[in-house]
Formats: structure tokens, C-alpha cells, sequence
């Protein structure tokens, strides 16, 4: 048994420990699914999926509950997959290094999966307790939701019967959450031809890594750096005094998350190398007093390396920095109804070179007023439209409205309040939620959305702080006395 599976509550850290050993990206949650099934099957409860992939798994009232309203806890399957560059792992297939930290869990380089795995394995442990007091359950775990939310865009509108879902997928104990932002992303290409390396240019490659990163809603507020945003600055300003020619760029992976590294390839005539050298060591410096705050750790270099097979054309060139330099990334909008809340934000989240002849772009921007979320998209449009790209979008997903007025709201702050002795905070979060889009088939839903403290979520440096996992368990289950 693993050092995590001994923690307190032995149960969920039980089912924490097993769930890391179970492959679960995005769109490939087939492993963890069967896992579910079976549990179910092992039991005798009843399960079932639909087209989209999601699973429901019911279970019946305790004696003398029968009559209670029934209600459904709700988790994603998938994993945000990030790792370290020098960490060698294949999420297909290796399973998460889950170890302990003080009060806290961690993984060995790679995203961690408490975003949402904890609230599966608060989910199983619940479902596996004969001597829990509920009424009526049914436990849903939504598919692909940290690449698209298609699982809950694609539920079936009798999926699931009960009129009170608690969500599992927030981060912050002591915060419960009635409402979140809604989002979009849009994508960027530009097309490029290449062109021959000139034999008095030598090559340099220019790069950024330990960048804390995050995720692009919860995080997009903390003024990190974004890898991107940096190294263009950096080869927009010597792209125009010393004629540097772009080979490759790349950063980011995700489109949820703040990118953590990038680098690049160019070459620059030889005369200029020197002078390249000492203007970057001028930029290293700035941005270590810029960052020093909020990316301690960060680490820029710049080293020759063997000249390129080729250059990208000088006009692709022109357009690409420029504009990566001029799009925005981070907050766009404060609320005013809920002071301190993230209401508009974008993220430039990444770049790559797709094939030998495309850049891929990929922007996401969220807000909690649905005009504002368009408008925010619209805006990056229209800043790529100032070049040769090729602009889209996708089709988003709504906001979730906050009630005040909500029953299991009212229920909830007071359950906490009984058990801890303090008043929780209720509040919005600036992330998306499925809960926006279950309300669009399920509109009579009443819908709260809580979670022990996760810090960090989409990066490697994602970490658990253990005793609020305790109070997590006991406020679901408080909850369901009580509805």
C-alpha cells in the first residue's frame, strides 16, 4: 500500500491513489471508465453511458431517505497532461507518481490529477460506504472536460433525473462557488514558406522554462509570466536591430493553461552575434526585476546550436512577432457586482509548428458576461486580421448565472458552519464549470459547485493540501443529511 493511500480519510485517499495509477487524458478515458464500471458492477449498483462517454452510476437512499430529493455529485474523468520537459513520461500509459510534502501532495514532474481526480475518489468512497446517510444518488462523471467540456455538451437531457447537482470540480476549501465564466477559444494559422540559411549566419537558440504557469482562469490573474509573450519581446526587439530570421517558435501545449516554457531557433549574420549577446543579456536582466515577484524560479538562456535546415520567409516573420507581441494575455475586465472577481479575461496560450508549412495559434478568452466573452474573441480577431492569418473560433461554452436564492446554497453554508465554526465564502470563479452547460438541458437545476484546496492545477506544479481533503468529505456528506 502507498504512503498516499494511508492517509486520513483512508477511503478517499484509497481511491486517490488508485485513480493516478489509471491513464485519463483528454478524449482517452477509456481505462478509467472500465475501472467505474466494474466498481459499480463489484458492488451491484446500477450504471450506465451514454453516446457521449459519460457514466452515471446510481445509488438507492439509506433506510428511512427513501424520500428525499435525489442528488447528483458530479466529477470529470480527464486529466490536464503537463510535464516538465526533462521529466520522461507517456500519459498513455505511465502512471502519475503521486508523493507526500508536508501537508501537501504532489507528482513526480508531471501534473498531479486532483483536478478533478479527488473529487472521483470522494465520489467512490461515498458510493462504496454502506454506513453513509443520503437519499438518493447518482453519481455522473462527465468525459473530455478539460479539452472541450464535449462530455457535458453532448449529455443526454434524461441522462441523469435529479433536480439538486453538487459539482466537485472547484479548488479552494472554504469557497463555494454559484456561478462561473463562460469560454471560447480562437485558433490562429499562418501559412509559410521557407527559406535557405545564407552561409555567414550562425544559429542561436533562445529558450524559457521553470515559468509557474497555471490555469488560464483560476491563475490568469496572478500576473505569471506567459513564455510566449516573453520570448517574442525578446525576437520582435532583435528581429529589428540586429535581423534575426525565425526558424522555429514554440510554447505552451494547452489551451487552458498559462504556458510555462517556449523556445526558439534563429540565425543572425555573424557580425551581429556579439551584439545580440550583450542586448540579451540586457533583457535576462529586466526580466528578472520584471518577474522577480512572481517567477522566482524563471530561467532564460541563449546558446549557439547547429545551423537550421531553414528559415521562415521574411514577410510570415514580420507579421508573427509583431503580433504575439501586441496580443493581450491576462485580465481584460474586473467585476464590479463581485469585487475582486476576474469578470473578462484571454489567454495567448500556444504556439507550434504544426507541419513543415503552418503555425498553429491558440487563444482562449472567457468572461462571465456573455457579450463581453464574444467581444473578447472578436477583439483577438481582429487583431490577426491585420495580417495574412487564417482566423476561427470555436463555439464556446456558456457562463453559469448565479442564484442567491438557491436551496442547496443555503443548505451547504450552513452545513459548513456547523461543521468548521466559520462562515464559508460564496463567490463566482473566473474558471469554466460543466455546470453553465447542464443548465442549458436541465434548466430547473440546482447547482453548487465546492472542493478541497488544490494549488497550481494544470502545471506540474499542481499540489493537494491533504487536511482539507478531511473537510471536503465531511461537508458532502453533511450536505447530503441534510437535504
Amino acid at each position: 500500500m502507498s504512503e498516499i493511500a494511508q492517509l486520513h480519510p483512508e477511503g478517499v485517499f484509497f481511491y486517490f491513489d488508485e485513480i493516478c495509477k489509471i491513464p485519463r487524458a483528454s478524449k482517452k478515458e477509456g481505462k478509467i471508465a472500465e475501472y467505474l464500471l466494474n466498481f459499480a458492477a463489484n458492488r451491484g449498483l446500477l450504471s450506465k453511458h451514454d453516446q457521449a462517454g459519460n457514466i452515471l452510476i446510481m445509488k438507492p437512499a439509506s433506510a428511512g431517505m427513501e424520500s428525499r430529493p435525489t442528488v447528483v455529485l458530479q466529477s470529470h474523468l480527464d486529466m490536464v497532461c503537463e510535464k516538465n520537459n526533462e521529466t520522461v513520461h507517456d500519459f498513455d500509459l505511465d502512471p502519475i507518481i503521486p508523493f507526500i510534502d508536508e501537508n501537501w501532495i504532489k507528482a513526480r514532474g508531471t501534473t498531479l490529477g486532483a483536478d478533478c481526480g479527488i473529487g472521483i475518489a470522494a465520489t467512490l468512497d461515498l458510493l462504496a460506504d454502506d454506513q453513509a446517510q443520503h437519499g438518493p444518488l447518482e453519481c455522473l462523471f462527465t468525459v473530455d472536460e478539460e479539452s472541450g467540456l464535449t462530455g457535458a455538451k453532448n449529455i443526454e437531457s434524461k441522462f441523469f433525473t435529479g433536480k439538486i447537482l453538487i459539482n466537485l470540480d472547484s479548488e479552494d476549501d472554504g469557497e463555494l462557488f454559484i456561478g462561473c465564466a463562460g469560454g471560447i477559444g480562437t485558433q490562429i494559422s499562418f501559412v509559410y514558406s521557407k527559406e535557405p540559411v545564407l552561409p555567414q549566419f550562425t544559429a542561436f537558440d533562445i529558450s524559457i522554462t521553470s515559468l509557474q504557469g497555471g490555469h488560464s482562469g483560476d491563475d490568469i490573474n496572478k500576473e505569471r509570466g506567459n513564455s510566449i509573450k516573453i520570448l517574442s519581446r525578446f525576437l520582435c526587439e532583435a528581429s529589428k536591430r540586429h535581423g534575426i530570421r525565425l526558424s522555429r517558435f514554440e510554447g505552451g501545449k494547452l489551451h487552458n493553461a498559462i504556458p510555462r516554457e517556449a523556445k526558439a531557433i534563429f540565425v543572425v549574420n555573424q557580425n551581429s552575434s556579439e551584439s545580440l549577446k550583450k542586448d540579451f543579456d540586457l533583457f535576462l536582466n529586466d526580466m528578472l526585476d520584471e518577474y522577480k515577484a512572481t517567477e522566482p524560479e524563471m530561467e532564460l538562456s541563449l546558446l549557439p546550436v547547429e545551423t537550421p535546415e531553414y528559415i521562415i520567409d521574411e514577410a510570415i516573420q514580420f507579421e508573427l512577432l509583431h503580433v504575439l507581441r501586441s496580443c493581450p494575455s491576462g485580465v481584460l475586465n474586473m467585476s464590479i457586482e463581485m469585487p475582486g472577481l476576474v469578470e473578462t479575461s484571454t489567454n495567448l496560450a500556444s504556439l507550434n509548428f504544426v507541419n513543415d508549412s503552418v503555425i498553429s495559434i491558440c487563444t482562449s478568452q472567457r468572461s462571465s458576461v456573455e457579450s463581453r466573452k464574444i467581444e473578447a474573441s472578436k477583439m483577438i480577431k481582429s487583431l490577426f486580421a491585420l495580417t495574412s492569418a487564417n482566423v476561427s473560433s470555436s463555439d464556446g461554452y456558456p457562463c453559469w448565472k448565479p442564484k442567491l436564492d438557491s436551496r442547496i446554497l443555503e443548505i451547504t453554508k450552513s452545513a459548513y458552519f456547523k461543521l468548521f465554526g466559520v462562515e464559508p465564502l460564496v463567490k463566482a470563479v473566473h474558471a469554466g464549470l460543466e455546470c453553465g452547460l447542464f443548465s442549458e438541458k436541465y434548466p430547473d437545476l440546482d447547482m453548487i459547485s465546492f472542493g478541497p484546496t488544490i494549488k497550481n492545477a494544470h502545471s506540474p506544479s499542481e499540489k493537494l493540501e491533504i487536511s482539507t481533503v478531511d473537510k471536503f468529505q465531511k461537508l458532502i456528506r453533511e450536505v447530503l443529511l441534510n437535504v
